[in-house]
């Protein structure tokens, strides 16, 4: 009978201090907070729905490819499955590709380095911004400094110097090409990047971003070497 109830003594005081483990916890760490403002809020909500809407249009072409091989005949079909190959392939980076779109360059401040500034490296992490940017502003096609960005692509420091695809880039004189859909799209990419402040961070680092006017006709040359699964993007420390 004593058993019993020290058993029962001993259950209660364990869901007793269970209890108040957990209240004491919950005061400790209480949940966090969303601390963003509306427009922040507004700003991710319209980023997510713009990721939809790309996810719905893909969806859609996928449908029409689709269709278009139950509808054709043999030789029709692999006329279709050969387009389908070259723009997998050009969006793959595997083409060169031409087109409307952005020209820009990135060199050391003269009045700066005149100053006695020294010239250093671009930052990768400052570059990955660009081109994340870019992305998000319907570029679909990047060159920096002669390579090809692509899905495997990695922008990094390696020992001191900034990196695309694993070859060092230039200090001094450094060309970004864009390639958008349309000619629209490219003057408003410029229009965007002019108006953010990327102009400004570069020349925190003493370098100049010349943002060109949108161009009619653009060069892209295929990626040349060997394409892996891997991310798209990733900095040093990753």
């Amino acid at each position: 009978m004593e058993n019993k109830v020290v058993i029962r003594i001993t259950i209660i005081s364990f869901i007793v201090g269970l209890m108040i483990a957990v209240q004491y916890n919950t005061i400790q760490k209480p949940e966090s907070r969303d601390t963003r403002d509306i427009w922040e809020i507004r700003q991710e909500l319209s980023e997510e729905k713009k990721v939809h809407s790309e996810l719905l249009n893909e969806i859609v072409s996928l449908k029409k490819i689709a269709a278009e091989y139950e509808d054709a005949n043999i030789e029709e079909q692999g006329k279709v499955l050969q387009s389908t190959v070259d723009n997998l392939k050009k969006r793959a980076g595997l083409t060169k590709v031409v087109g409307p779109g952005v020209h820009l360059n990135i060199r050391p401040a003269e009045e700066l380095i005149l100053s006695g500034y020294k010239v250093e490296p671009i930052s990768p992490d400052l570059l990955i911004r660009l081109v994340n940017e870019i992305y998000r502003y319907n570029g679909l096609y990047i060159e920096i400094d002669g390579q090809r960005i692509v899905h495997t692509t990695a922008i990094r420091d390696i020992n001191g110097k900034t990196t695309v695809n694993s070859v060092p880039i230039s200090n001094s004189n450094v060309d970004i090409y864009i390639i958008t859909e349309n000619f629209e799209q490219a003057e408003k990419l410029h229009s965007y990047l002019y108006a953010s402040t990327f102009q400004d961070d570069f020349y925190l680092d003493n370098l100049k971003l010349t943002i060109h006017p949108a161009k009619e006709e653009i060069t892209i040359d295929a990626y040349d070497g060997d394409l892996t699964n891997t991310y798209l993007l990733k900095s040093e420390g990753d």
